[in-house]
C-alpha cells in the first residue's frame, strides 16, 4: 500500500467503517487524517469517534450531520484538503453500496489527479456478498457510482463475536474467486485480534464501533 490515500468502502455490515479506523489509527501520525462521507448509514460512523480518534492524533473531517439521525447525503468539502497538502495522509470511510459512492465522484478529478487506493471490504457471511457473482455486481455499481476503480478487496468474513480464524478464512474462497476474475488482490485478511494466528496477511482489529443498544 504506497498511496497517501486510501478509500474504504463495501456493503452495509462489511465493517468498513472498523477497517478503516483501525488503519488510520494504525498508520497514524501527525499528518493522518480520516473523512467520514457515510452517506448512507445513520447509527456506524467515524463521526461518533472524533474525541477519540484526535486524541491519538488523527483528524477528523465529518458533515455536522453525521452521527445524527438526518439520513441525507451530505458532502464535506473541507475534504478537499486532503488533495493539495501532500503531507497529509488520507482515510475516506464511504457509505456502502453505489449510493454512498457518489459522493466520491465529486472529488473523481482529484482523486485520479493526485493517485488513491480504493479498498473493497467484504463480508462473506452477509447477504448480497455471498457469492462471486454478488460481490462483483455491488463492486462495478460502486465503480460507476463513484467514476473510480477498486483496486484491492479485504477480507473482513464474521459472524461477530462467533468469529474464529476458519469463520474469517472461509470468505478467501469466494474472494479468491471474485480476485480471479477482477484481476485484483487481496489487501488483507481482518479480524479482531484474538483470532489471529500471526499470519503475515492478517490484519487484527480493534472494535471501536459500538452499536447504539451497546453504548
Amino acid at each position: 500500500m504506497n498511496s497517501r490515500i486510501h478509500i474504504f468502502t463495501g456493503h452495509f455490515g462489511s465493517g468498513k467503517t472498523e477497517v478503516a479506523v483501525n488503519f488510520a489509527v494504525r498508520s497514524a501520525n501527525p499528518g493522518t487524517v480520516i473523512v467520514d462521507m457515510d452517506t448512507v448509514n445513520p447509527y456506524f460512523r467515524t463521526a461518533e469517534l472524533k474525541n477519540r480518534l484526535e486524541r491519538c492524533g488523527i483528524e477528523v473531517i465529518c458533515s455536522d450531520f453525521a452521527a445524527s439521525n438526518v439520513d441525507i447525503p451530505i458532502l464535506v468539502p473541507s475534504a478537499a484538503k486532503v488533495f493539495y497538502d501532500e503531507s497529509l495522509h488520507c482515510v475516506f470511510d464511504v457509505g456502502g453500496d453505489e449510493d454512498g459512492a457518489y459522493a466520491l465522484g465529486v472529488y473523481r478529478n482529484l482523486f485520479q489527479k493526485y493517485g488513491y487506493e480504493m479498498h473493497f471490504v467484504v463480508n462473506t457471511k452477509r447477504p448480497l456478498t455471498e457469492t462471486a457473482e454478488d460481490i462483483i455486481e455491488l463492486m462495478e455499481k460502486i465503480e460507476a457510482a463513484s467514476g473510480l476503480k477498486i483496486t484491492d478487496i479485504v477480507n473482513n468474513t464474521n459472524i461477530g463475536k462467533n468469529t474464529d480464524y476458519d469463520t474469517l478464512m472461509s470468505g478467501r474462497y469466494v474472494i479468491d474467486e471474485v480476485c480471479a476474475k477482477k484481476g485484483l488482490g487481496v489487501a488483507f485478511n481482518s479480524g479482531i485480534k484474538s483470532i489471529g494466528r500471526g499470519e503475515k496477511d492478517f490484519f487484527g482489529l480493534d472494535i471501536y464501533m459500538k452499536k447504539p443498544w451497546e453504548q
